[in-house]
């Protein structure tokens, strides 16, 4: 939004924390006849030892399979009955359990959730089979090669680490999980204090509270054992696969700013600008000037403690070295010089995506569980336009020569043999 139309002061929704630690936020939207609720644990993937890889996907998908005697069906009906709708996610660093409903499904979303967090069944049955599901849905990722290929660069950018293992664990990790086991993961990833539960839309502050005390109060949160991680180090490298493909697929990868880093806005611009849309730099010189590529977009991915720049893209295998010089050609002269019209539209664009993301109830909810959960407090809208309105040219050419003088990139290549040299060039163009 420009200078001449500023944002109205913020009000932010109210956010409160029960006896136990839970944190609650009501986002009240007036006019809306829908709502959404989302549960999001600070936990996830990254708590996880080598030996429990995949344990907090397997986790999710568990408790949707029966939780305090009802059947995985009798679960899904009675929520869809009411119009709503169930779903689950599980990252690094979170877990989110989300109802989207019609106005008056707060109590049976709440109930519902509560139920899948704290009294799921854990059967050994279901186990068994849902460890089958899991062994195919890995076997659907490595047969998908643009999720094998993101895997590959996550994994050489933080070997070792939990950040570098898959989420969906591997079919062994995943084989040694007994109902047991998992019993006790399950208290250490939803402890009372690192849960948010967040609603937004036709919701009412007095009913929500009144809700979330009766389902995530103390009788139904007790801590567990602490779950911490090790710090991560993105210590770079380079991989490539042969596969009979048609195409070749690339990530390159550079480390850049956490989460809560000062440079955390200019990062998403410098990506924006890198390759964040049909105006970007990579998109107009690597697809429009010179074809190598259909498929080209950069992003940034930040945790609580690393971050890293990332590039994506597909192309014959002829070109793929031609195109990783490019990709580190065009990141190294961002690093040197930023024009004031790309800096212009990648905050224009930023700030589209922040605010058509508040037209929607569930992002609503997820974004006000992820502010609390990394900064332990609410970002709104005009101070977030803000922040992004202050980055500067020189902070992004700062940035850029940050991330590109550690030395440290990281690619992957999977594809025909004559694209795999694609890795290497990528980290010797950015070097010299």
């Amino acid at each position: 939004m420009s200078e001449s139309s500023p944002l109205p002061e913020d009000v932010l929704p109210a956010v409160r924390r029960l006896a136990n630690g839970v944190t609650v936020v009501c986002d009240s939207m007036p006019g809306l006849q829908t709502l959404a609720v989302s549960v999001v644990a600070g936990r996830g993937a990254r708590y996880e030892d080598a030996a429990r890889c995949g344990w907090s996907h397997l986790m999710e998908h568990m408790v949707f399979k029966g939780a305090n005697g009802r059947s995985a069906q009798e679960i899904v009906e009675a929520v869809e009955a009411q119009g709503g709708q169930i779903n689950a996610a599980t990252g690094y660093e979170r877990t989110s359990y989300q109802v989207r409903a019609l106005e008056g499904g707060l109590d049976l979303g709440l109930s519902t959730i509560s139920d899948l967090l704290f009294r799921p069944t854990l059967s050994p049955d279901d186990l068994a089979k849902e460890k089958q599901v899991i062994a195919q849905e890995i076997a659907e990722a490595a047969d998908d090669p643009e999720d094998r290929v993101f895997e590959m660069a996550q994994a050489a950018a933080y070997p070792d680490q939990p950040l570098g293992r898959p989420i969906l664990g591997t079919v062994e990790s995943i084989g040694a999980a007994t109902p047991e086991s998992l019993a006790d993961w399950r208290a250490r990833l939803y402890p009372p204090n690192a849960l948010v539960v967040a609603a937004a839309g036709a919701v009412d502050e007095a009913e929500l509270l009144e809700l979330a005390e009766r389902d995530f109060g103390p009788q139904a949160a007790q801590p567990g054992p602490a779950l911490s991680y090790p710090p991560a180090s993105f210590d770079g490298g380079a991989v490539a696969e042969a596969d009979r493909l048609e195409q070749a697929h690339a990530v390159f990868l550079l480390p850049a700013p956490a989460a809560t880093d000062p440079d955390y806005f200019a990062l998403r611009l410098f990506a924006e600008i890198l390759g964040g849309g049909m105006a970007s730099r990579l998109f107009q010189e690597a697809r429009e000037r010179r074809g190598l590529a259909y498929a080209i977009d950069a992003y940034a991915e930040t945790y609580l403690d690393t971050g890293l720049l990332g590039v994506y893209a597909g192309c014959a295998a002829k070109d793929a070295r031609e195109l990783a010089q490019v990709v580190a050609g065009e990141i190294a002269s961002l690093a040197r010089r930023v024009e004031p019209r790309e800096l212009a539209r990648a905050k224009a664009q930023l700030k589209a995506s922040m605010f058509m993301g508040r037209e929607s109830p569930l992002a609503r909810a997820e974004h006000a569980a992820g502010q609390l959960l990394i900064f332990g407090r609410l970002l709104g809208p005009k101070e977030l336009a803000r922040r992004i309105d202050e980055v500067a040219a020189e902070d992004l050419q700062r940035l850029g020569e940050r991330m590109v003088s550690q030395g440290r990139a990281a690619a992957s290549v999977l594809g025909p043999k004559g694209a795999l040299p694609a890795a290497e060039v990528f980290r010797r163009s950015l070097a010299a």
